[in-house]
């Protein structure tokens, strides 16, 4: 168990929990090219039980026999960069969540096709850049049923340290991956479309005929501007949610919450 001692903000090996932006983490590294960081032992360990690789360990001094000892010997060989809170915070520029950083190797990312194949209900986020909504749609995806997550490359990645943080670790549970080709992709693989939008031609999420649909996918955009118009006219669907006393829209991650139990598969 390599245990290094903190002596200066400069130490080397540090820097992909100090001075690297989340753009520069993501090319970092092969294979995956990439890394990420993930945040909390509980969130730690779902990463692990994944089956994530770690590449190093960054703790305050008390949880090494604490909170990180089990993360420690499931993987004794990596480093384990250590320090007191305060040192810490300064490296990260932040107060670290339960004492603990664990920078990982980016996973080979899935293809639409991989992704899709033996899906009934996914999820679209096009344009989504709140970091604290993606962790929070990828969690309610986990918890709701969703099997999958596709993004638009306008969307916030998924293994941004906050957006991984605020999931608890979904983001490891649901698979993921980025939408190239449009939503006329997803119906080249039998998926209707239902775009969440307020229009002249919506019908309610309440709909009987949504939940008969074998392969759904939803589609979310952001509160602030919604869908493009050309996501909604090609979607199979434009569908709101009923909203009283004047209220126009919900935030993303909420209404994304509703949409998910509403048109989650219904076992006969």
């Amino acid at each position: 168990m390599p245990i290094i001692e903190i002596t200066s903000l400069d130490q080397p090996g540090v820097e992909i929990f100090s001075t690297l932006t989340e753009a520069q983490l993501r090319r970092e590294y092969e294979p995956g090219k990439g890394i990420f960081i993930a945040e909390s032992p509980k969130v730690i360990n779902v990463a692990l039980s994944m089956g994530h690789t770690p590449i190093a360990l960054l703790c305050e001094k008390r949880h090494i026999a604490g909170d990180a000892a089990d993360i420690i010997a499931r993987h004794p060989d990596i480093p384990v960069y250590t320090g007191n809170r305060e040192l810490l915070a300064r490296l990260t520029g932040y107060t670290l969540t339960r004492g603990v950083l664990c920078a990982m190797q980016r996973p080979i990312e899935a293809t639409v096709q991989q992704i899709c194949s033996n899906a009934s209900r996914i999820v679209v986020i096009d344009g989504v850049v709140d970091t604290t909504n993606i962790g929070a749609i990828f969690r309610s995806a986990a918890a709701l049923g969703i099997d999958a997550v596709l993004l638009t490359r306008n969307s916030c990645d998924p293994l941004n340290r906050r957006a991984v943080r605020v999931s608890m670790g979904s983001v490891f549970l649901v698979p993921w991956g980025w939408l190239d080709g449009g939503i006329g992709e997803l119906h080249s693989y039998g998926f209707e479309t239902a775009a969440m939008a307020l229009s002249n031609n919506s019908i309610s999420i309440d709909n009987p005929i949504l939940t008969t649909i074998p392969k759904l996918a939803i589609i979310m955009g952001t509160e602030g501007d919604g869908l493009p118009d050309t996501t909604i006219a090609k979607a199979t669907h434009v569908v709101r949610i009923p909203m009283s006393h004047n209220v126009d829209s919900l935030n993303v991650a909420a209404a994304a919450a509703v949409a998910f139990w509403e048109l989650r598969t219904r076992n006969s």
